[in-house]
């Protein structure tokens, strides 16, 4: 099975140097980054195309109770879930774990796929729903099982497409298809 690759994602306002995703009231995140945690889930399968390029890569997906993500959900300390929220309301260092990547991504490709998608939900006030406190009990969008299905969630994303733009979306998904054709023919 392939290893992970975590990426620690926070939003910074440039001008004052403040972390945007922390919470002054209860919520462990301020409502712009529960918005940006709920594109990330949004836009989870299309962008495991990015995050998990890999044939061998989604192999990490199928097992459960493998404390690797399954579903795109998200939880405060559940190292089963997607994405984990770190930080207390009122943290400075408050910020969101992703641990759906494995190490073969490419980072521009895997930071840039998460960047689009998290601004995505910032710009429709997405909310991420609740937190999934027990590793692997609560139904959800499952992660893509191959990397097939992720190609076919990318090819149909319109917030991945806007942002990659359409001639690149289209060469990756013929370059990825060719490299699944291929492990096929040689089996």
């Amino acid at each position: 099975f392939a290893s992970g690759w975590h990426l620690h994602q926070s939003l910074l306002d440039l001008k004052t140097k403040k972390n945007l995703f922390v919470s002054k009231g209860d919520e462990p995140l301020s409502a712009l980054g529960q918005a940006f945690l709920a594109g990330l889930l949004a836009h989870a399968k299309a962008a495991a195309a990015f995050t998990t390029p890999t044939l061998n890569g989604h192999k990490r997906y199928n097992g459960v109770n493998s404390m690797a993500p399954i579903q795109a959900i998200w939880a405060r300390d559940n190292r089963g879930v997607m994405i984990r929220v770190l930080g207390e309301p009122g943290d400075s260092s408050t910020h969101l774990e992703n641990r759906v990547g494995e190490p073969l991504a490419n980072p521009y490709l895997y930071m840039a796929s998460q960047i689009h998608a998290g601004l995505d939900g910032v710009a429709r006030k997405l909310l991420p729903g609740p937190s999934a406190d027990t590793p692997y009990q609560v139904k959800a969008e499952p992660l893509p099982g191959s990397l097939g299905e992720a190609l076919a969630a990318l090819k149909t994303n319109e917030c991945l497409r806007a942002g990659f733009g359409d001639v690149f979306v289209d060469y990756f998904l013929h370059i990825k298809q060719a490299e699944i054709t291929r492990s096929e023919a040689d089996a």
